[in-house]
């Protein structure tokens, strides 16, 4: 037997059951409306035009035989390219240094930025005018960084070396973009320079967003700084690291007009990134079938790579 509260009527049957909704009206809740599409078609046409176009094409063309200036029909060769690709040694040594590379640069640029960052989260006088100065490599094309660098690294008239001559550090004049054993490092170096801004940027932006209390509150309990940060600091900074790291990863991993006019590879090949020696098989040689099979191989191994490192470092946030 049910008993109704006093002053409240009975509730009529089926009254927690919905009205049936027409199909317009249920295409509108799923927002599948005919006129949210034409709404999304402005975004969706240069996704498709500039974006997925050219990457299904550049995917075809791996499986081609596509040259430069040639009159005959491109043909489907399957996975020659590949089988080819396999073989190349000089495009897996280049795919090595592309990785010491991507790896040297985006750990140096982390730790240099979280640095930057720290400081830069401070209460410091005339801090407004830090943070402006710490983007000015950010705002700068890479040309012009690239052209800039090889003016400092000149080995007759660069700064680098009149001024370590000034230090007394070195005797005679270094050129250190044709050194083999100097100009992967020294192409480091810029490399980390250009694009450290981006990353301090992203990490001030997650440090600010650390509550204030949790710092007083481990400061009231004695914690030392270093202790504050990694107990209150990092914790709360890592899902922004993460993501950062990995686009970190990929942006200088496809690295190409830095390096091209820093160096264009040399010498004998000891910066020769593998967007480099891609673009020297499609636009020097003529062979873009085989560029496009490079292309393609290089996305699918830091796509694993990729996936291998968020994967451990999702399990290690879980823990």
């Amino acid at each position: 037997m049910s008993v109704t509260a006093p002053g409240a009527s009975a509730r009529p049957k089926g009254a927690g059951t919905p009205p049936p909704r027409s199909a317009p009206e249920r295409r509108r809740a799923l927002g599948l409306d005919r006129d949210a599409w034409f709404l999304l078609l402005p975004a969706l046409l240069p996704i498709l035009l500039l974006s997925a176009g050219p990457l299904l094409y550049g995917i075809s063309l791996a499986f081609t035989d596509a040259q430069s200036g040639r009159t005959a029909v491109t043909k489907f060769t399957g996975v020659a390219n590949f089988a080819d690709l396999r073989l190349d040694s000089l495009f897996w040594d280049s795919f090595k240094i592309g990785l010491v590379w991507a790896v040297s640069v985006t750990a140096l640029q982390f730790l240099l930025a979280l640095g930057l960052a720290v400081l830069l989260n401070q209460n410091l006088r005339f801090r407004w005018l830090a943070r402006t100065l710490a983007l000015v490599p950010w705002a700068m094309p890479e040309v012009v960084v690239g052209v800039m660098w090889r003016l400092v690294y000149n080995q007759d008239a660069g700064i680098l070396n009149a001024t370590l001559r000034d230090l007394h550090l070195i005797s005679e004049n270094v050129d250190w973009l044709a050194g083999v054993s100097l100009a992967l490092p020294a192409v480091i170096v810029v490399g980390v320079w250009a694009g450290m801004p981006q990353t301090t940027v992203v990490l001030l932006a997650g440090l600010q967003n650390v509550p204030l209390e949790l710092h007083e509150a481990a400061a009231l309990d004695g914690a030392s700084v270093w202790r504050r940060f990694r107990a209150v600091t990092w914790p709360a900074l890592k899902p922004v690291v993460l993501a950062i790291t990995a686009l970190n990863f990929i942006w200088n991993f496809n690295s190409f007009g830095l390096v091209y006019v820093l160096t264009g590879g040399g010498p004998g090949g000891q910066t020769r990134l593998p967007m480099l020696f891609a673009y020297e098989e499609a636009f020097r040689y003529g062979q873009f079938g085989y560029a496009a099979a490079m292309g393609l191989v290089m996305v699918a191994v830091i796509a694993v790579l990729l996936a291998v490192f968020l994967r451990n470092r999702l399990k290690e946030d879980e823990q």
